[in-house]
């Protein structure tokens, strides 16, 4: 993930490595010139390393080595510090900020433009929680990651002082720092496995929510409600236990680090005062270095661990972007697509594994009519209205628009030429006006007033107290059947196209509703090519033309 980060943000990355390695060099100078300090406070001669270095950059620049003056060395130095480490955590966060952007934009890109097949193998609430959750914390995760290159550049400058004051006693520190960091990597591992257990649970209990909410109603009407509400808590207290072992993991990290770091600072102040008979001063900046270089080892190692229990997140939204961008939509057709006579079915086939939904189809569908498509459940009538959208391809056969083949016609125009109404549709928890335009900008009042007329709606919506803007609850329920079907069409109207395809538009409808349906779409047809996909009489006895897709049925006349 480290070097995701700086691989994919370069110039970010850039700037925040620059900030923290001249906070660093700030911080080194200031911190150096506590040796001469100390020494000269104690009326000690100036003979180590670091005080010689530090007296002659004083000597360089004219400045006399006083008390006075070495402490603005430290303060400024500092102050320094802390302005670069601002600069360096605000790019930080910035960067983190719009990492969760990217992931999500990236994502959304790769899901929009992924063909239809694709959504049809994928729960929606997975999707989702990718683009919410794990786009998040994948982000968090490069926060920490930023984190420990922080901690580290820091760590190499207290380690470079303290090789000027005494390079054994550093060595000996930083061979007691790597055991520290064996010792305790089990606790990273521990840490690696719940956050890859988190996103596994995170995934799973966000699909299956989203599938319990879309059946929450029926679920209830049944008494099924308490079965979904066991298998919901049983993932929940799934995921409990997979934060607890993270939680874990983390606190025993921070409940080791003190008591070793202690350990061995003690151990260190031993040695140099017993065997290497350090000067007071050069103990007491030794044992000071030692101690923030070992406390820098710990933040790096608990970062570190953050970011492990996050990598999951980022490798699973990873997984998801090249999943949908490998089953990308193609079509590389470059004519303009017209419907100014008919569209042509010619010997199309098509199936799922092995068993063939359409064979040998052969139809013609006229403009201005109504065409029904007519067929058992089943049967293809949905399979063959995703033909005519693009958003399958037949298996065999050609497709026709006013003679032109459709591998040839733009694709994105020829969808710009249809209006869709499938079987269900969802209404938004929103106003009238919201669900017919659904965000287009391009849309106004006029264009909703204009397609709800010809959806025979505008009558009803104007007698609403807010009328356009009135709320039509979650998933349209303060509507009726025929009342949230109407307004799908209105939908479907909105842009002005040709061509309006209807998958079932009826069979969820009362006998009234849907003679109005049928009315609506007759009218439609007069200026428009509506076709639509059902097995209701009444729609079928007012079509124009019928295609009949598997074994023949009664005629509508037979039906009761």
């Amino acid at each position: 993930m480290i070097h995701a980060l700086l691989r994919t943000y370069p110039r970010r990355s850039a700037v925040m490595l620059l900030a923290l390695i001249v906070a660093g060099i700030a911080e080194g100078f200031s911190l150096s010139a506590l040796m001469p300090l100390l020494s000269i406070a104690g009326g000690e001669p100036v003979d180590d390393a670091a005080g010689r270095f530090v007296m002659q950059r004083f000597d360089d620049l004219g400045i006399a080595p006083t008390v006075g003056a070495m402490l603005v060395v430290i303060v400024v130095g500092v102050v320094v510090k802390s302005a670069l480490l601002l600069v360096a955590n605000r790019q930080v966060g910035y960067t983190v900020a719009r990492v969760a952007t990217d992931f999500r934009m990236r994502l959304i890109d790769a899901l929009l433009r992924s063909e239809w097949q694709y959504f049809l193998s994928h729960r929606t609430g997975a999707l989702a929680n990718s683009i919410a959750t794990e786009a998040y914390r994948a982000a968090t995760g490069f926060e920490f990651a930023a984190r420990v290159i922080a901690f580290f550049l820091q760590a190499l400058v207290y380690c470079g002082v303290a090789l000027l004051v005494s390079w054994q006693a550093t060595l000996v520190a930083a061979a007691c720092g790597a055991g520290f960091l064996l010792i305790l990597r089990g606790l990273l591992r521990i840490s690696q496995q719940a956050g890859a257990r988190q996103t596994a649970l995170l995934h799973t209990l966000l699909g299956d929510l989203t599938d319990v909410l879309a059946t929450v109603k029926a679920l209830k009407a049944m008494a099924r409600d308490k079965v979904a509400d066991a298998m919901l808590k049983e993932q929940t207290a799934d995921l409990e236990r997979a934060t607890r072992n993270e939680v874990m993991s983390k606190e025993a990290l921070r409940a080791l680090q003190e008591p070793l770091l202690a350990s061995l600072a003690a151990i260190g102040l031993f040695v140099a005062l017993t065997y290497w008979g350090l000067k007071l001063a050069e103990v007491m900046v030794l044992v000071f270095l030692l101690v923030r270089l070992l406390g820098l080892v710990n933040k790096v190692q608990r970062q570190y661990q953050l970011v492990l229990t996050q990598q999951s997140a980022f490798e699973a939204i990873e997984r998801a972007v090249a999943s949908a961008l490998a089953a990308r939509e193609v079509h590389s057709g470059e004519t303009e697509p017209r419907l100014e006579h008919s569209i042509q079915l010619q010997d199309i086939k098509f199936r799922y594994k092995s068993d063939w939904i359409l064979e040998h189809l052969n139809a013609e569908i006229h403009c201005r009519t109504l065409t029904v498509i007519r067929a058992p459940s089943g049967r293809g009538k949905s399979t063959m209205l995703d033909l005519l959208c693009g958003l399958m391809r037949p298996q065999g056969g050609k497709i026709l628009i006013d003679g032109v083949n459709f591998e040839e016609l733009k694709l994105h125009d020829w969808r710009r030429l249809i209006g869709y109404v499938p079987q269900d549709p969802v209404l938004l928890h929103d106003t009238i006006f919201n669900n017919i335009i659904v965000g287009e900008p391009a849309l106004t009042e006029a264009d909703a007033r204009a397609a709800l007329e010809k959806a025979g709606m505008l009558e009803f919506v104007d007698g609403l107290a807010d009328g356009l803007h009135t709320m039509v609850g979650e998933r349209g329920g303060r509507l009726s059947g025929g009342q949230r079907q109407r307004i799908a069409i209105a939908r479907a109207l909105a842009h002005r196209p040709r061509i309006l395809i209807l998958d079932e538009p009826t069979s969820a409808l009362d006998q009234a509703s849907e003679k109005v349906i049928c009315a609506t779409l007759c009218d439609l047809a007069r200026d428009l090519t509506v076709i639509a996909a059902t097995h209701q009489a009444h729609l079928i006895a007012a079509a124009d033309h019928v295609i009949t897709l598997g074994p023949v049925l009664p005629e509508p006349s037979d039906i009761n």
